[in-house]
């Protein structure tokens, strides 16, 4: 299991879940969740966002797949169904996060994020818990709203306070930039997380670079959340 802002390949992702992830949508993937792929990159295919006070999750729903002479998937209607009439991925997260409206648990739905190409973060575990279709331009687009899970854990030890709020993906990029990839306290390139350098706990912000590095695992392990 990854911890909480560990920075992963997409091998070292495909191996966790034990398939190749081709998709962005993976409904019951795990045995007792979901999968997602994120991305709020420039030039991502699709509209996610983090909103509020990074504890939120705007995820878009995946367009009908490009064929030779078709229509231009970004020209038309999402999908609920696939062309045998069964649900696809937009109708399987879409009837989930409305039984959620209905009194049934919701779907546990773990979020991985693209940062840079080869490039990723694990983001934790979520709720999905609403569903809509937004009129965007001249087609139908699903919207799906997702909340971080309260109480995950980085360590066996110790709740990580920190990472009850995501940083925002702009953020990761612009911190991945200037720390040059690697751990600031001894440059290793290996097994990196993205740390708050004042813990959330304690007042740090999770929404500007400065208070955010990149620490390897074992750096990591022994900061916790102590303020240096």
């Amino acid at each position: 299991m990854f911890e909480l802002g560990e920075v992963i390949s997409y091998y070292d992702m495909c191996s966790e879940e034990g398939v190749n992830l081709q998709r962005g949508m993976n409904f019951r993937l795990g045995s007792s969740y979901s999968v997602i792929l994120m991305s709020e990159r420039p030039g991502a295919p699709y509209r996610d966002r983090i909103i509020g006070d990074g504890e939120i999750l705007i995820y878009e729903g995946h367009d009908i797949p490009s064929k030779k002479d078709g229509p231009t998937p970004k020209n038309v209607d999402q999908p609920m169904y696939n062309a045998s009439g069964s649900l696809c991925q937009n109708g399987l997260f879409y009837n989930a996060a409305k039984a959620y409206q209905t009194g049934k648990n919701p779907e546990i739905v773990k979020v991985y994020e693209k940062i840079r190409p080869g490039i990723w973060t694990f983001n934790g575990f979520f709720h999905l818990v609403d569903a809509w279709i937004e009129k965007i331009n001249v087609r139908s687009v699903f919207k799906f709203k997702l909340e971080l899970m309260k109480g995950q854990f980085i360590h066996e030890t110790a709740q990580d306070l920190d990472h009850n709020r995501l940083i925002p993906s702009w953020v990761k990029r612009e911190v991945w930039k200037r720390d040059g990839g690697k751990c600031v306290k001894c440059g290793c390139k290996d097994n990196l997380h993205f740390d708050h350098i004042i813990p959330y706990s304690k007042g740090g912000s999770s929404l500007i670079p400065e208070n955010i590095q990149l620490l390897c695992a074992r750096h990591n392990l022994e900061k916790r959340d102590n303020i240096e």
